[in-house]
């Protein structure tokens, strides 16, 4: 028998670890999103009553799933009594064996592949495979979702909801799809995994700078995909997300507070992540022609392999993102790009960029751009035009590390103009 707080313990461990597997899988079975979310609940129900006496199955992946399925059935019996056609369902269900359903390993750990797919139907709108997958794949919160698309929590989960209706009345397969169907998802697919890592390794909001569990399930992921499509722009996202990975113990202090790219001790990075992303890189650059992903990894791949910052090649960082702005425009490529230029040109010439981008309003809202630019400022000796601009991103940001490296920024100013 284990404690209370063991068991409370081992069964949020369980959750944090297996929840969204048992998820997927239950979708599966029982073909219905709403289905799965009460048996995945009713399940996780269960191990808190029984698991304390008991203690933790060997397998609390499979107890939880079969757990999950036979409270579908229950439920399912209960609802025959007002549509009979549940019944027959129920018993379909049940006439599924265990070894059907939890020994063929394989397939389970392809089912979060497969709803990743399901997700990224071409019959849903974009906005809706990403928000659909993000919520029922990696277990963001509509709210964690609807901060990082600025929009409503109401006007999110209303997306969410529709998105599942039209899987249920189009009968949308729940499956990995053939090669012929593969291009017409890959994108969609590759987007997802791309937003799921970058909330991991950079989240949106909250106390912590990374959420670790979501950029390891990201690149999981990745592989999954790979073994599945070895194609340049798989390649070239799973060596992005490598390369990345290779530095996260780096980027903060043992207080949690942030490290910029420029201060971090590259001694730490993991060497071995960073040949194995760049060995992918220059497969993808070699394969075909250099997709979004691929050239953002190239971009990483040369912070990562200079040996100091100093002897970053900002030159061939900036003709990549020339590249990247005619292969997948947009304003945050644009802003990177100018902070790319400022470490070529000179800081008056990076910062011109970023007044046009701040005149245009594209990035409006976005706390990164008066954060760039108070930087710049800074170094121009604009100390006044700098406080102003570290204002403007501390009333935009939301994440904690974020918002105590920009006070820390702004209160030096200050100091200086006090002395």
């Amino acid at each position: 028998m284990l404690d209370q707080g063991t068991s409370q313990q081992q069964l949020a461990e369980v959750y944090q670890r297996e929840s969204r597997r048992v998820l997927a899988t239950l979708i599966r079975l029982l073909g219905s999103f709403d289905l799965a979310e009460e048996a995945l609940h009713d399940a996780f129900m269960a191990a808190a009553t029984q698991w304390p006496g008991e203690g933790v199955p060997d397998n609390p992946r499979a107890w939880l799933v079969s757990t999950g399925r036979f409270k579908a059935i229950d439920q399912l019996r209960r609802r025959a009594r007002f549509d009979e056609s549940q019944q027959a369902i129920a018993d379909t269900l049940y006439q599924q064996t265990e070894r059907d359903l939890l020994t063929d390993d394989d397939r389970i750990e392809d089912d979060r592949l497969r709803l990743i797919f399901t997700c990224c139907h071409p019959g849903l709108s974009t906005d809706a495979q990403v928000a659909l997958t993000l919520r029922e794949v990696c277990d963001l919160t509509t709210e964690e979702i609807a901060r990082a698309y600025l929009t409503t929590t109401s006007t999110l989960a209303q997306r969410i909801v529709r998105a599942k209706r039209k899987i249920q009345a189009a009968r949308i397969p729940y499956e990995v799809p053939g090669p012929a169907e593969f291009p017409a998802r890959l994108q969609a697919v590759l987007h997802v995994i791309y937003l799921v890592f970058n909330e991991g390794y950079s989240a949106t909001a909250g106390p912590e700078i990374q959420r670790r569990d979501l950029s390891a399930e990201a690149i999981r992921l990745g592989y999954l995909l790979q073994e599945l499509l070895p194609d340049p722009e798989v390649n070239g996202l799973l060596g992005l997300m490598l390369v990345h990975q290779a530095r996260q113990v780096t980027r903060t202090t043992p207080d949690g507070d942030l490290i910029l790219l420029e201060d971090q001790d590259r001694s730490r990075w993991d060497t071995a992540l960073i040949e194995e992303g760049a060995g992918l890189i220059r497969r993808a650059l070699s394969e075909g022609p250099a997709g979004p992903y691929a050239l953002q990894a190239a971009i990483a791949a040369l912070h990562a392999e200079a040996p100091s910052w100093e002897a970053t090649d900002w030159v061939e960082i900036v003709g990549l993102y020339d590249l990247l702005l005619q292969v997948a425009p947009s304003p945050v490529v644009a802003l990177n790009r100018a902070a790319a230029v400022a470490m070529r040109d000179g800081w008056s010439v990076g910062l011109e960029l970023m007044d046009q981008l701040r005149d245009e309003k594209v990035l409006e809202g976005y706390h990164l751009l008066p954060a760039a630019r108070a930087h710049l400022l800074s170094r121009l000796g604009r100390d006044e035009e700098a406080r102003g601009a570290y204002r403007e991103a501390l009333s935009l940001v939301q994440q904690e590390p974020e918002r105590r490296y920009l006070q820390r920024r702004l209160d030096a100013l200050q100091r200086s103009e006090s002395g």
